[in-house]
């Protein structure tokens, strides 16, 4: 089926390749201010046309739009941010997505932003946009937070809200359940075994996060638990974003990595290199160096991983943890695309495979 999409706030296509896995062929005029997420998206999408800021879009440049997503920015909301909410600059610009739903009258439009959101102000930020979108008249509205985790190795909780004309056989799109698979996630290869009795079946996808070539090699992460330090195992992720904090704790991730940031203050225990090229892997069992103030805050993060035996995520497995395809943020239309730009990207996009989950849904009831 072919859909005109209207992808705001557009960053790398993530809703535009869910679309796509869903089973759409998709006609897309993306909104984006990023100067490398507007050349990534169109070096992976060429046909897609380019209409500018949100604040300049207008429905009489447009053609018929079938559908609308957009993942506004959520800094004012989040629970790590100054917690501005909708008086904040940027996530103020939700309303201009409001104003397009208004005008072009999509079949149904999706909205992605963070668990923040809900809490924003004591709830009221979140109400006043569940009665803007209500405002609008002939949409049925749901909502659900939804976790990456139950389709890739991300710990990544997000609220997604879709507004659909209802159809009068009262199916819903909320709630997703979790996927029945799990994912043990090593180098090279992901095992994805049902917890029903009767499939099981091992995938070979190259992905996702690290792993170290011993079984019995741990490292421990100083932490504000009851014992201090928290255990980081093969297959197990570091978060270091906060060095300096006395109370942070939940910083390995077992199995799975937790949210990925636009600094991508991410580790996993792996394979390193000396200063000549060479590998190095690491058997013996060890302690991480305390992390410290310059950790993940601008300073010398690289030496600290290496120190510590933990070597950060790269670029490529950050596109993997978000659904997108191996190199997908390498090139743009002007050329190569920095490892800086790549994990900022990746850190602010939507995950594929939860677009992809909610897509189908949608598609069930409309």
């Amino acid at each position: 089926m072919k859909i005109t999409v209207l992808d705001l706030f557009s960053g790398i296509g993530g809703f535009h390749l869910g679309l796509e896995r869903a089973g759409f062929e998709v006609e897309s005029y993306f909104s984006e201010i990023d100067k490398y997420a507007i050349q990534v998206y169109q070096n992976n999408f060429k046909e897609a046309k380019y209409v500018g800021s949100v604040t300049d879009v207008r429905r009489e440049q447009l053609p018929r739009i079938d559908v609308i997503t957009f993942g506004s920015p959520c800094q004012d909301f989040s629970l790590a941010g100054k917690r501005k909410g909708m008086g904040g600059e940027r996530s103020s610009l939700i309303t201009e997505a409001i104003r397009l739903i208004t005008e072009c009258r999509p079949r149904f439009f999706i909205w992605e932003n963070v668990k923040g959101t809900f809490s924003s102000n004591n709830g009221a930020d979140f109400w006043a946009i569940i009665q803007a979108f209500a405002n609008i008249g002939g949409y049925r509205l749901e909502w659900q937070l939804l976790n990456t985790k139950w389709f890739l190795p991300q710990n990544r909780e997000r609220i997604y809200l879709v507004g659909y004309a209802p159809n009068g056989s009262g199916g819903q799109v909320f709630p997703i359940k979790e996927t029945i698979e799990h994912f043990n996630v090593s180098v090279g290869q992901t095992k994805r075994e049902s917890k029903s009795n009767k499939t099981s079946h091992t995938q070979t996808v190259k992905k996702n996060i690290g792993n170290m070539g011993s079984d019995d090699t741990y490292i421990k992460v100083k932490s504000a638990t009851s014992t201090g330090y928290e255990v980081a195992q093969e297959g197990d992720s570091i978060n270091y974003s906060v060095p300096s904090s006395k109370t942070r704790r939940g910083r390995v991730g077992k199995g799975v990595a937790s949210t990925l940031d636009i600094a991508c203050n991410q580790g996993v225990i792996g394979y390193s290199r000396d200063a000549r090229g060479k590998v190095i892997s690491y058997h013996e069992k060890q302690e991480a160096n305390t992390l410290h103030s310059s950790s993940g805050q601008g300073g010398n993060t690289d030496q600290y991983v290496r120190q510590s035996k933990i070597r950060r995520l790269t670029p490529m497995e950050c596109e993997r943890l978000q659904g997108f395809p191996d190199n997908w943020t390498q090139y743009g239309t002007e050329g190569l695309i920095s490892d800086t730009q790549r994990y900022k990207m990746c850190g602010n996009a939507v995950t594929v495979d939860v677009v992809k989950a909610v897509v189908e849904k949608i598609k069930s009831v409309i």
